[in-house]
């Protein structure tokens, strides 16, 4: 909800445990939730707005305001719903479709006719075998410096700049092939190449009543 342009497209799983009768039901109740959701923040937005806008000293408020403002402005597309049974290979398949049939509409993703330059697929393929490698630690962390030196080791990649790598790197980060937090200033100088790692350490850490399951240890 905070970026963008952002597109969502909502998977129902588990449609195995559900009667035929009920996905309907339950797809057209999702969406009507979704939808009265969009609505209640567009709202909550518009209400916090106008009361920063109607304050006896709204100069001392311009940056709360100029915040809302920013994501009053950030459009969210929700496609259709697409109710999945995990256990059937013809219902993932039958996913996969339906996200690539979206990915190349042109209304949706106008980017998607964007050329990449060859150097783009050349340092995204030198980074999976980097990935790959046995020297490669589990948790698939690199300094972005120690990686740019590696990346310059191949051949055709000799004269890589750092100022390349970074913007190949946003691209690689977008596709979710890499994790590269170059906005947070502790971690800009790390690339995790690896973020199957990132996500199994988050699981380990933000979790469901987390608090409650602490306080019980004794």
């Amino acid at each position: 909800m905070r970026v963008p342009n952002s597109v969502v497209l909502p998977v129902g799983t588990h449609v195995d445990c559900c009667q035929e009768e009920e996905i309907e039901e339950k797809r057209q109740d999702i969406m009507a939730k979704i939808t009265a959701m969009l609505a209640e923040r567009k709202s909550n937005l518009t209400h916090c707005i106008n009361n920063l806008e109607g304050s006896e000293e709204p100069k001392l408020y311009v940056d709360q305001w100029e915040r809302l403002k920013e994501m009053e402005s950030c459009t969210l597309t929700i496609l259709s719903l697409v109710a999945v049974n995990c256990t059937d290979h013809c219902d993932i398949k039958k996913l996969e479709a339906t996200i690539l049939e979206h990915v190349k509409n042109k209304e949706l993703f106008p980017e998607v006719v964007r050329v990449l330059p060859p150097v783009y697929r050349q340092v995204e393929a030198a980074i999976v075998d980097i990935a790959q490698s046995e020297e490669m630690a589990d948790h698939g962390m690199m300094d972005l410096q120690y990686l740019l030196s590696k990346l310059s080791q191949h051949k055709h990649l000799a004269n890589l700049g750092r100022e390349l790598l970074q913007d190949i790197l946003r691209y690689l980060h977008r596709i979710g092939l890499v994790v590269w937090y170059e906005e947070i200033k502790q971690l800009e100088s790390t690339v995790f190449l690896q973020p199957t790692f990132l996500i199994t350490m988050f699981k380990l850490l933000v979790r469901y009543r987390l608090v409650q399951q602490l306080e019980s240890i004794s």
